[in-house]
């Protein structure tokens, strides 16, 4: 299939109501694909389906769900799935927490590890079984630079992206020959809202590097339609990624937690 042609493909996005969910449900809309829209904020949901369906004359269909609840991949998945053929799914709601670990609340770090890692599993495994199935679909995980060593004052973030980036690069392997695929993606900073809903204040850093939000997300589902196991946005990213290998450990820490300090 053709980049350029997802016409009668439809494709589930979640935190689709804001940054990098907005921009990769845009550009599945440019390549005629088909929308599923799910965030929490309903009217911000709307707002983008109506937009996407003008612009692209796609259909869209929105879905006001909250991930922080353990039921809600089920619940998406009995809904939709009598209704729909989920043929993609983006798997890019999560957050992060800013600060040092033992100063944040536990009912807070427990929920961004619903968001970040138990949700998109459980997605993963309902809609990909039916993709199995049919003998075609595309999956991305999203990611970030931040799983690919320990990262002081994101230190579950981290822990929890490097898990995604674990999962979807073993589960790229195991479907080999089955006509599904699995893509990471991993940004690196990003033009989104990332940085307030996290508590951390823009730094140097920040600034030197962040990408604009189509940008990663064009080259994520990109990377996703050709059936890659994962990619890095960005050069500055890439060669930061690459020579964390070179690195070591204790000294991967000491650099990140002084990259990430506000």
């Amino acid at each position: 299939m053709q980049e350029a042609d997802l016409g009668g493909r439809t494709a589930l996005v979640t935190g689709a109501s804001s940054g990098l969910g907005v921009d990769f449900a845009r550009e599945l809309a440019r390549r005629g694909a088909d929308l599923i829209l799910v965030a929490r904020r309903e009217e911000r949901l709307r707002e983008v389906a109506e937009k996407l369906r003008a612009a692209f004359d796609v259909r869209t269909t929105v879905v006001a769900a909250d991930l922080a609840d353990p039921h809600t991949p089920e619940m998406l998945y009995q809904t939709l799935a009598a209704q729909h053929r989920v043929d993609i799914l983006i798997n890019n709601a999560g957050f992060g927490l800013y600060g040092h670990e033992l100063d944040i609340a536990w009912p807070d770090t427990r929920r961004m590890l619903q968001v970040d890692i138990v949700a998109p599993t459980h997605l993963t495994k309902l809609f990909a079984q039916d993709m199995r199935t049919r003998g075609w679909g595309r999956i991305l995980q999203v990611a970030s630079i931040g799983g690919y060593q320990p990262s002081p004052s994101y230190a579950a973030y981290s822990a929890a992206k490097s898990y995604v980036l674990h999962f979807g690069e073993a589960l790229n392997a195991e479907l080999r020959g089955t006509g599904v695929s699995c893509t990471v993606v991993s940004p690196g900073v990003a033009a989104t809202e990332f940085l307030a809903v996290s508590g951390q204040r823009l730094n140097w850093f920040h600034r030197a590097t962040m990408m604009r939000s189509a940008k990663v997300a064009a080259i994520g589902v990109r990377a996703m339609l050709r059936g890659r196991s994962s990619v890095v946005t960005g050069l500055a990213n890439q060669l930061m990624v690459f020579f964390v290998r070179f690195t070591p450990r204790v000294l991967q820490a000491r650099i990140a937690g002084v990259l990430m300090r506000n």
